[in-house]
């Protein structure tokens, strides 16, 4: 299948400092959002949290957080990721949290788990486009991080919906999220959403 072959909408989603990040500096597995990076988060876990902390993502959003979050999802049955979003988040302890199937954008796909587990790895960002749009059905599909999968994405001109949730934070250092990018892509505000935690606003991609 094709990345031009339509069915549902291809909804993009990240969140980023004021100053354009999507991590801070060392970002890795058990620290997925780098140094101090957390707090790109606070709008997900409902509040302050850490790397040491107990958690459950969603949880305590609050009804702002809420109503943007399902609104990006909405309509979608599949999701796509990268593998270094994968592996930042420790798989999410080895089982998709997000329903359906989550495919994962990676070179390294002899290490694919058990498919009961929700996940399924494939090479190529073509390849693993047409992959969730299989596995989504009549339905869309979600792209989460990172950045560079998002950046392929609209580069590739596949992306009908993008949202880009704010902190009100500055890092000053870690990965930016359109570091390198070149192309000149036109944006149509559809919502804004503000809590405490983050202003969201979700862009419809002008073609």
């Amino acid at each position: 299948m094709s990345t031009t072959e339509r069915r549902g909408p291809v909804k993009a989603g990240i969140t980023v400092s004021l100053d354009g990040y999507v991590t801070g500096p060392d970002d890795r597995a058990g620290q997925g959002l780098g140094i101090g990076g957390e707090r790109l988060h606070y709008w997900v876990m409902g509040g302050p949290w850490t790397y040491d902390t107990e958690r459950e993502p969603g949880a305590g959003m609050t009804d702002a957080d809420r109503a943007y979050f399902d609104s990006l999802l909405e309509g979608t049955s599949a999701g796509l990721c990268g593998r270094g979003m994968y592996d930042s988040a420790g798989a999410w302890g080895g089982r998709n949290p997000f329903g359906g199937t989550m495919v994962v954008l990676t070179h390294r796909t002899g290490d694919q788990p058990d498919p009961s587990t929700g996940f399924l790895m494939v090479d190529g960002f073509e390849e693993a486009l047409a992959a969730a749009r299989r596995a989504a059905g009549d339905g869309g599909v979600a792209i989460g991080g990172g950045a560079d999968i998002i950046r392929q994405a609209l580069r590739a001109g596949v992306v009908d919906e993008l949202g880009i949730t704010t902190a009100p934070v500055v890092l000053g250092r870690g990965k930016r999220l359109f570091e390198g990018f070149d192309r000149d892509i036109d944006l149509e505000i559809l919502s804004v959403h503000q809590s405490p935690y983050a202003v969201h606003v979700r862009y419809a991609v002008v073609r």
